[in-house]
């Protein structure tokens, strides 16, 4: 339909103009407009310029009142509005054919005649009065340098000097980010231009007085906007305006009657883009326009935007008054915003039709059909529907949200009765209410989707242990017993056995080896011996030397992979070991035995996103009875457990905890002094030394299972 409209254009342009004149009542003749009308057109020209095309238009008579304009982009226009003006020119269309301006079309309603401009491309326009003739400058709006400027000017100055003032300034923070720079005017009247130069933003009030209070600096950095500082100063007969913002930012600007409001919001360069704009999200979507408006009927302005939106918009009858707006490259749905706000209104919209009236109307009405939709329901008739309950629990969803008369979707006469032992529900209702339950059933009653979680848990162990020691003896057994016999540990009386001995009887290893420092065992495991016997000739003399060493080295891996599978939102437990009894005394001295669980144990809530992963609650216990630790009241229980959330990619695997732990000891059991002694001292010393690991990871894996694995 759009592009429908585009290919009749001038067409168009006519509808613009009629449905811009403000009221019906103002459709008359055109010899009665004209009559009405104090001034006429008599002729339109094109002038090449070195900046673009000049329009000439010669008027009867000075211009009256105050020029109303807007553009649109696409197609691209210009309009602008005479007011108290008729079309003298016997003709509703010109030809211009010069550069980017193809025609004019005159447009002639009451006693307003509107110009329609048809562009081959949007061109920047301004507008200039000089006696009978009104020039309307149109030019390419090209790229430029950081240093020059850009002019918009908002309304043409009317007044003598000093004949506007300026009586308020603020500054706001928009929701998303913006400054707004809020003025407050004396009249609607006021000229105002914009222009920006290099980095800066420059407003000049034309012949506007502002008091001493507003001539001043503001730092307005702490907004925390693309605005850093306003600064207001009086320039001869004109107030200037200078903002800083900061940056990358883009502005726009709009009037409603005596307010002035200047935005600049911040922007970005998107990579995706050839040419810079806004990557956020914005709150308006619609097409730029500009319009500029003096005291023009609200329903006109309302009509203009019908037009350039293919909307249908109905007015109501209370919808009055007047506005000015100066708008100015703004989208046309924040242009609408603003001109409800401006006069208290609404809309309501309904497909591709808008309905604009008061906000009290509108409450009213809407007041009016929902009290007409209960009247309506009270005296619908009733009708019975058999709801068959298919993956869920009829007794859970009459419960949970059909049992209770102030949380239920059902109307005031409805009933509802369940059967569990056919798992269904007899409701009786209105046919819309009857509709809503169908409705709420197809969105709960789902087959809830499978989750298999498997959890492996890895305690790894790695030990080393290396024990030395000696033994070493020596006696003399020659000689006299008074003195001429000796012995280091043993008794000399006795002739004694040596290393290697069959005979226990004199124990020789505890009479001859007084330094008796042997390896300890390991494990239950004797340590290896290498025993030496030294004697003289005379077999009076003996040195007994035993060295016993025992190294061992160990590495083990147990591996527990408990796993299960439950539905979404379903917590489900899996667990295996034993009971170990236990005596417990009660507070009358009598004992009783009671059992605690010794089991590895698996306990998950698993939560499907929508996104495809699986949120999980997580339990993991890992108990074993301890027998080394045993008393008379029980067996000791080496536990561990993990308990967490975590979030997971469908068929991932993460870890979600793990203990490491290392032990390292030495025990050096020696002979003072002597165990010190280079080389010699491990004779007369005991080494032991030992190193061991042990590392717990657990990992946990959940998958989702789809239809046609849980059907095998």
């Amino acid at each position: 339909m759009k592009t429908v409209t585009r290919l009749i254009a001038p067409v168009l342009c006519v509808l613009v103009g009629i449905v811009a004149s403000g009221t019906a009542s103002a459709q008359g003749s055109p010899a009665a407009a004209a009559a009405e009308a104090k001034n006429s057109i008599e002729s339109i020209q094109a002038v090449q310029s070195a900046t673009g095309i000049t329009l000439k238009v010669t008027l009867k008579q000075p211009l009256e009142g105050q020029l109303g304009s807007f553009s649109v982009s696409n197609p691209a226009r210009v309009a602008i509005d005479l007011p108290s003006t008729s079309n003298g020119t016997g003709k509703t269309a010109q030809t211009i054919g010069e550069g980017d301006v193809r025609s004019v079309n005159i447009v002639q309603v009451a006693d307003r005649t509107r110009l329609v401009i048809n562009l081959l491309r949007p061109l920047a326009y301004d507008t200039k009065i000089e006696g009978r003739e009104l020039l309307i400058n149109l030019a390419v709006a090209t790229a430029k340098s950081p240093e020059a400027t850009t002019t918009a000017r908002f309304a043409e100055q009317k007044g003598g000097p000093d004949a506007h003032s300026i009586r308020d300034i603020n500054f706001r923070r928009g929701k998303d980010g913006e400054g707004r720079v809020v003025i407050d005017l004396s009249d609607a009247n006021t000229g105002i231009d914009i222009r920006q130069s290099g980095t800066k933003l420059i407003v000049d009030f034309l012949k506007t007085s502002a008091p001493d209070r507003l001539r001043k600096s503001l730092d307005v950095t702490d907004f925390g906007t693309p605005i850093t500082n306003v600064t207001t100063i009086q320039q001869g007969g004109a107030v200037r305006m200078t903002i800083t913002p900061t940056g990358m930012w883009e502005h726009n600007a709009y009037q409603t009657d005596n307010q002035f409001v200047l935005e600049v919001k911040p922007s970005q360069e998107d990579p995706r883009k050839l040419v810079q704009g806004s990557s956020r999200a914005v709150k308006y979507a619609g097409e730029k326009l500009s319009l500029n408006f003096q005291n023009i009927d609200v329903r006109s302005v309302l009509q203009v935007i019908s037009d350039f939106t293919n909307f249908n918009i109905i007015t109501s009858d209370s919808v009055t008054g007047s506005l000015t707006l100066r708008l100015k490259d703004v989208p046309w749905d924040q242009a609408l915003e603003i001109i409800l706000q401006a006069k208290g209104l609404d809309l309501r919209k309904n497909g591709n039709v808008i309905w604009i009236a008061p906000r009290e109307e509108l409450a009213a009405r809407e007041k009016l059909e929902l009290e007409s939709k209960m009247q309506i329901n009270d005296l619908e008739p009733l009708r019975t529907e058999t709801f068959q309950i298919n993956y869920h629990s009829a007794k859970a969803i009459f419960d949970g949200i059909l049992k209770d008369k102030e949380k239920t979707i059902l109307s005031k006469r409805g009933a509802v009765i369940m059967d569990e032992r056919s798992n269904k529900l007899i409701v009786t209702d209105t046919a819309q209410r009857l509709d809503d339950v169908r409705r709420m059933l197809g969105d709960i009653d789902l087959p809830a989707r499978q989750v298999l979680i498997e959890a492996q848990i890895i305690e790894a162990e790695d030990s080393f242990s290396r024990n030395l020691g000696a033994r070493f003896g020596v006696h003399n057994t020659g000689g006299t017993a008074g003195g001429g016999r000796y012995a280091l540990g043993g008794n000399v009386a006795d002739t004694g056995y040596h290393t290697g001995q069959v005979s226990d009887t004199p124990n020789f290893l505890t009479d001859a080896l007084s330094f008796n420092n042997p390896a300890s065992s390991i494990a239950g495991k004797s340590a290896g011996q290498f025993a030496l016997t030294l004697w003289n000739s005379a077999a009076t003399r003996f040195l007994n030397l035993e060295i016993s060493a025992l190294e061992a080295d160990g590495r083990g891996r147990v591996v527990s992979r408990p796993r299960v599978m439950t539905a979404d939102q379903i917590e489900a437990l899996i667990e295996q070991g034993v009971e170990i009894p236990y005596q417990n005394a009660t507070s009358s001295g009598a004992t009783s035995v009671q059992f605690r669980k010794a089991n590895l144990s698996l306990k998950v809530k698993p939560q499907i996103t929508p996104d495809g992963r699986v949120a999980m609650s997580l339990d993991i216990n890992k108990d074993t009875p301890n027998t080394s630790i045993a008393t008379g009241a029980g067996v000791a229980i080496d536990t561990k457990h993990v308990k967490t959330e975590v979030l997971v990619e469908n068929g991932g695997t993460v870890v979600i905890g793990g203990i490491f732990q290392q032990e390292t000891k030495g025990v050096v059991t020696k002979v003072p002094l002597l165990g010190d002694l280079p080389v010699l001292g491990y004779l007369f010393r005991n080494d032991e030394k030992s190193d061991k690991k042990i590392e717990l990871m657990v990992f946990i894996t959940p998958k989702i299972l789809t239809d046609q694995v849980v059907s095998r």
